[in-house]
C-alpha cells in the first residue's frame, strides 16, 4: 500500500502538489494522467523517498518512506521518463543487476532475478547487448526490467510509452497487463490514456498539483471534460 497525506510541494514560489492524499492498495493497476506540469512525476518520485514533501507525508507499506528509504525503494520499484537516465551499466545485465547487487543479495540470487526480469519483459538472453546498442522500445523494457528485479510490490512507469512505436507500446501494455495478474501493483504516469482503460482498475487525473479525477477508468473518462488529457477517442477500446 502507497498512501499519501495532503502532499505540498514548491518548486521556489511554484506550488507543484497542493494537498494530494491518495491510497494505492497492493495489486491495484492506476493509471496517473494529466498535462505537462499538473504534479504527476512530482508525486511519484515521493513514492520511494526520490522528492520529499514540504508539508504532508508518504508511507510505504504503513511506514513513512524517510523512515525506512531502503524499504521504500524496494517495495516502489521505478521507472523513469526517459528511460536513459536510469541507466548505469553499459550491459542489459549489469544495468538490471545493479538494484539487486546493492541490497546485498548473494551472486545466485541476483542472477536469478536479472533471468526472470529479462525474460517478464521479452529481452531473455539479452544480458551481454550493449544498453547505448538498443532500440528505443528495447530500453523501455530494460528499464521495466530493472524494476522487475527489485521484486516491488509496485511497478511505476513514468511515461513509459513516449518515442515507442505502436508495436512497441502494445508488447509494453501486455507485459504490464501481464505482470499486474501475477499480484503487482501497477501506477502509469501519463497523459496519453489510450490503451489502458481496459488494463486499469482506477484512472487519477491531476490537474494544478490536485486530484481532479480519481474514478473507474469509463467514470474518469466522462469526467474528463476540458482537461488537457487524451482520452480514448470513438472507436477505441481505451
Amino acid at each position: 500500500m502507497i498512501e499519501t497525506r495532503d502532499l505540498l510541494h514548491r518548486y521556489g514560489d511554484a506550488v507543484a502538489l497542493d494537498g494530494v492524499s491518495l491510497s494505492l492498495p497492493d495489486g491495484e493497476f492506476v493509471v496517473l494522467a494529466g498535462a505537462n506540469g499538473s504534479g504527476k512525476t512530482t508525486l511519484v518520485r515521493q513514492f520511494n523517498g526520490l522528492l520529499t514533501p514540504d508539508a504532508g507525508e508518504v508511507l510505504v507499506d504503513g511506514t513513512p518512506v524517510g523512515d525506512d528509504l531502503v524499504a521504500a525503494r524496494t517495495a516502489v520499484g521505478m521507472t523513469f521518463q526517459e528511460s536513459r537516465d536510469g541507466f548505469v551499466a553499459a550491459t542489459v545485465g549489469a544495468d538490471v543487476a545493479f538494484g539487486p547487487e546493492n541490497l546485498g543479495l548473494p551472486r545466485e540470487a541476483v542472477d536469478r532475478r536479472v533471468e526472470s526480469a529479462l525474460a517478464a519483459v521479452g529481452m531473455g538472453g539479452r544480458e551481454d547487448a550493449r544498453v547505448d546498442e538498443l532500440s528505443g522500445g528495447e530500453r523501455s523494457r530494460v528499464a521495466i526490467a530493472g524494476a522487475l528485479a527489485m521484486e516491488p510490490t509496485h511497478l511505476v512507469l513514468d511515461e513509459p510509452f513516449a518515442g515507442l512505436d505502436a508495436p512497441a507500446r502494445d508488447r509494453v501494455l501486455a507485459r504490464l497487463r501481464d505482470l499486474n495478474r501475477e499480484g503487482t501493483g501497477v501506477v502509469v504516469v501519463t497523459h496519453d490514456l489510450r490503451g489502458l482503460g481496459s488494463l486499469a482498475d482506477r484512472v487519477v487525473v491531476l490537474d494544478g498539483g490536485r486530484v481532479a479525477v480519481d474514478a473507474p477508468p469509463a467514470a474518469a473518462f466522462e469526467a474528463l471534460g476540458g482537461l488537457p488529457v487524451r482520452a480514448p477517442g470513438a472507436g477505441e477500446s481505451g
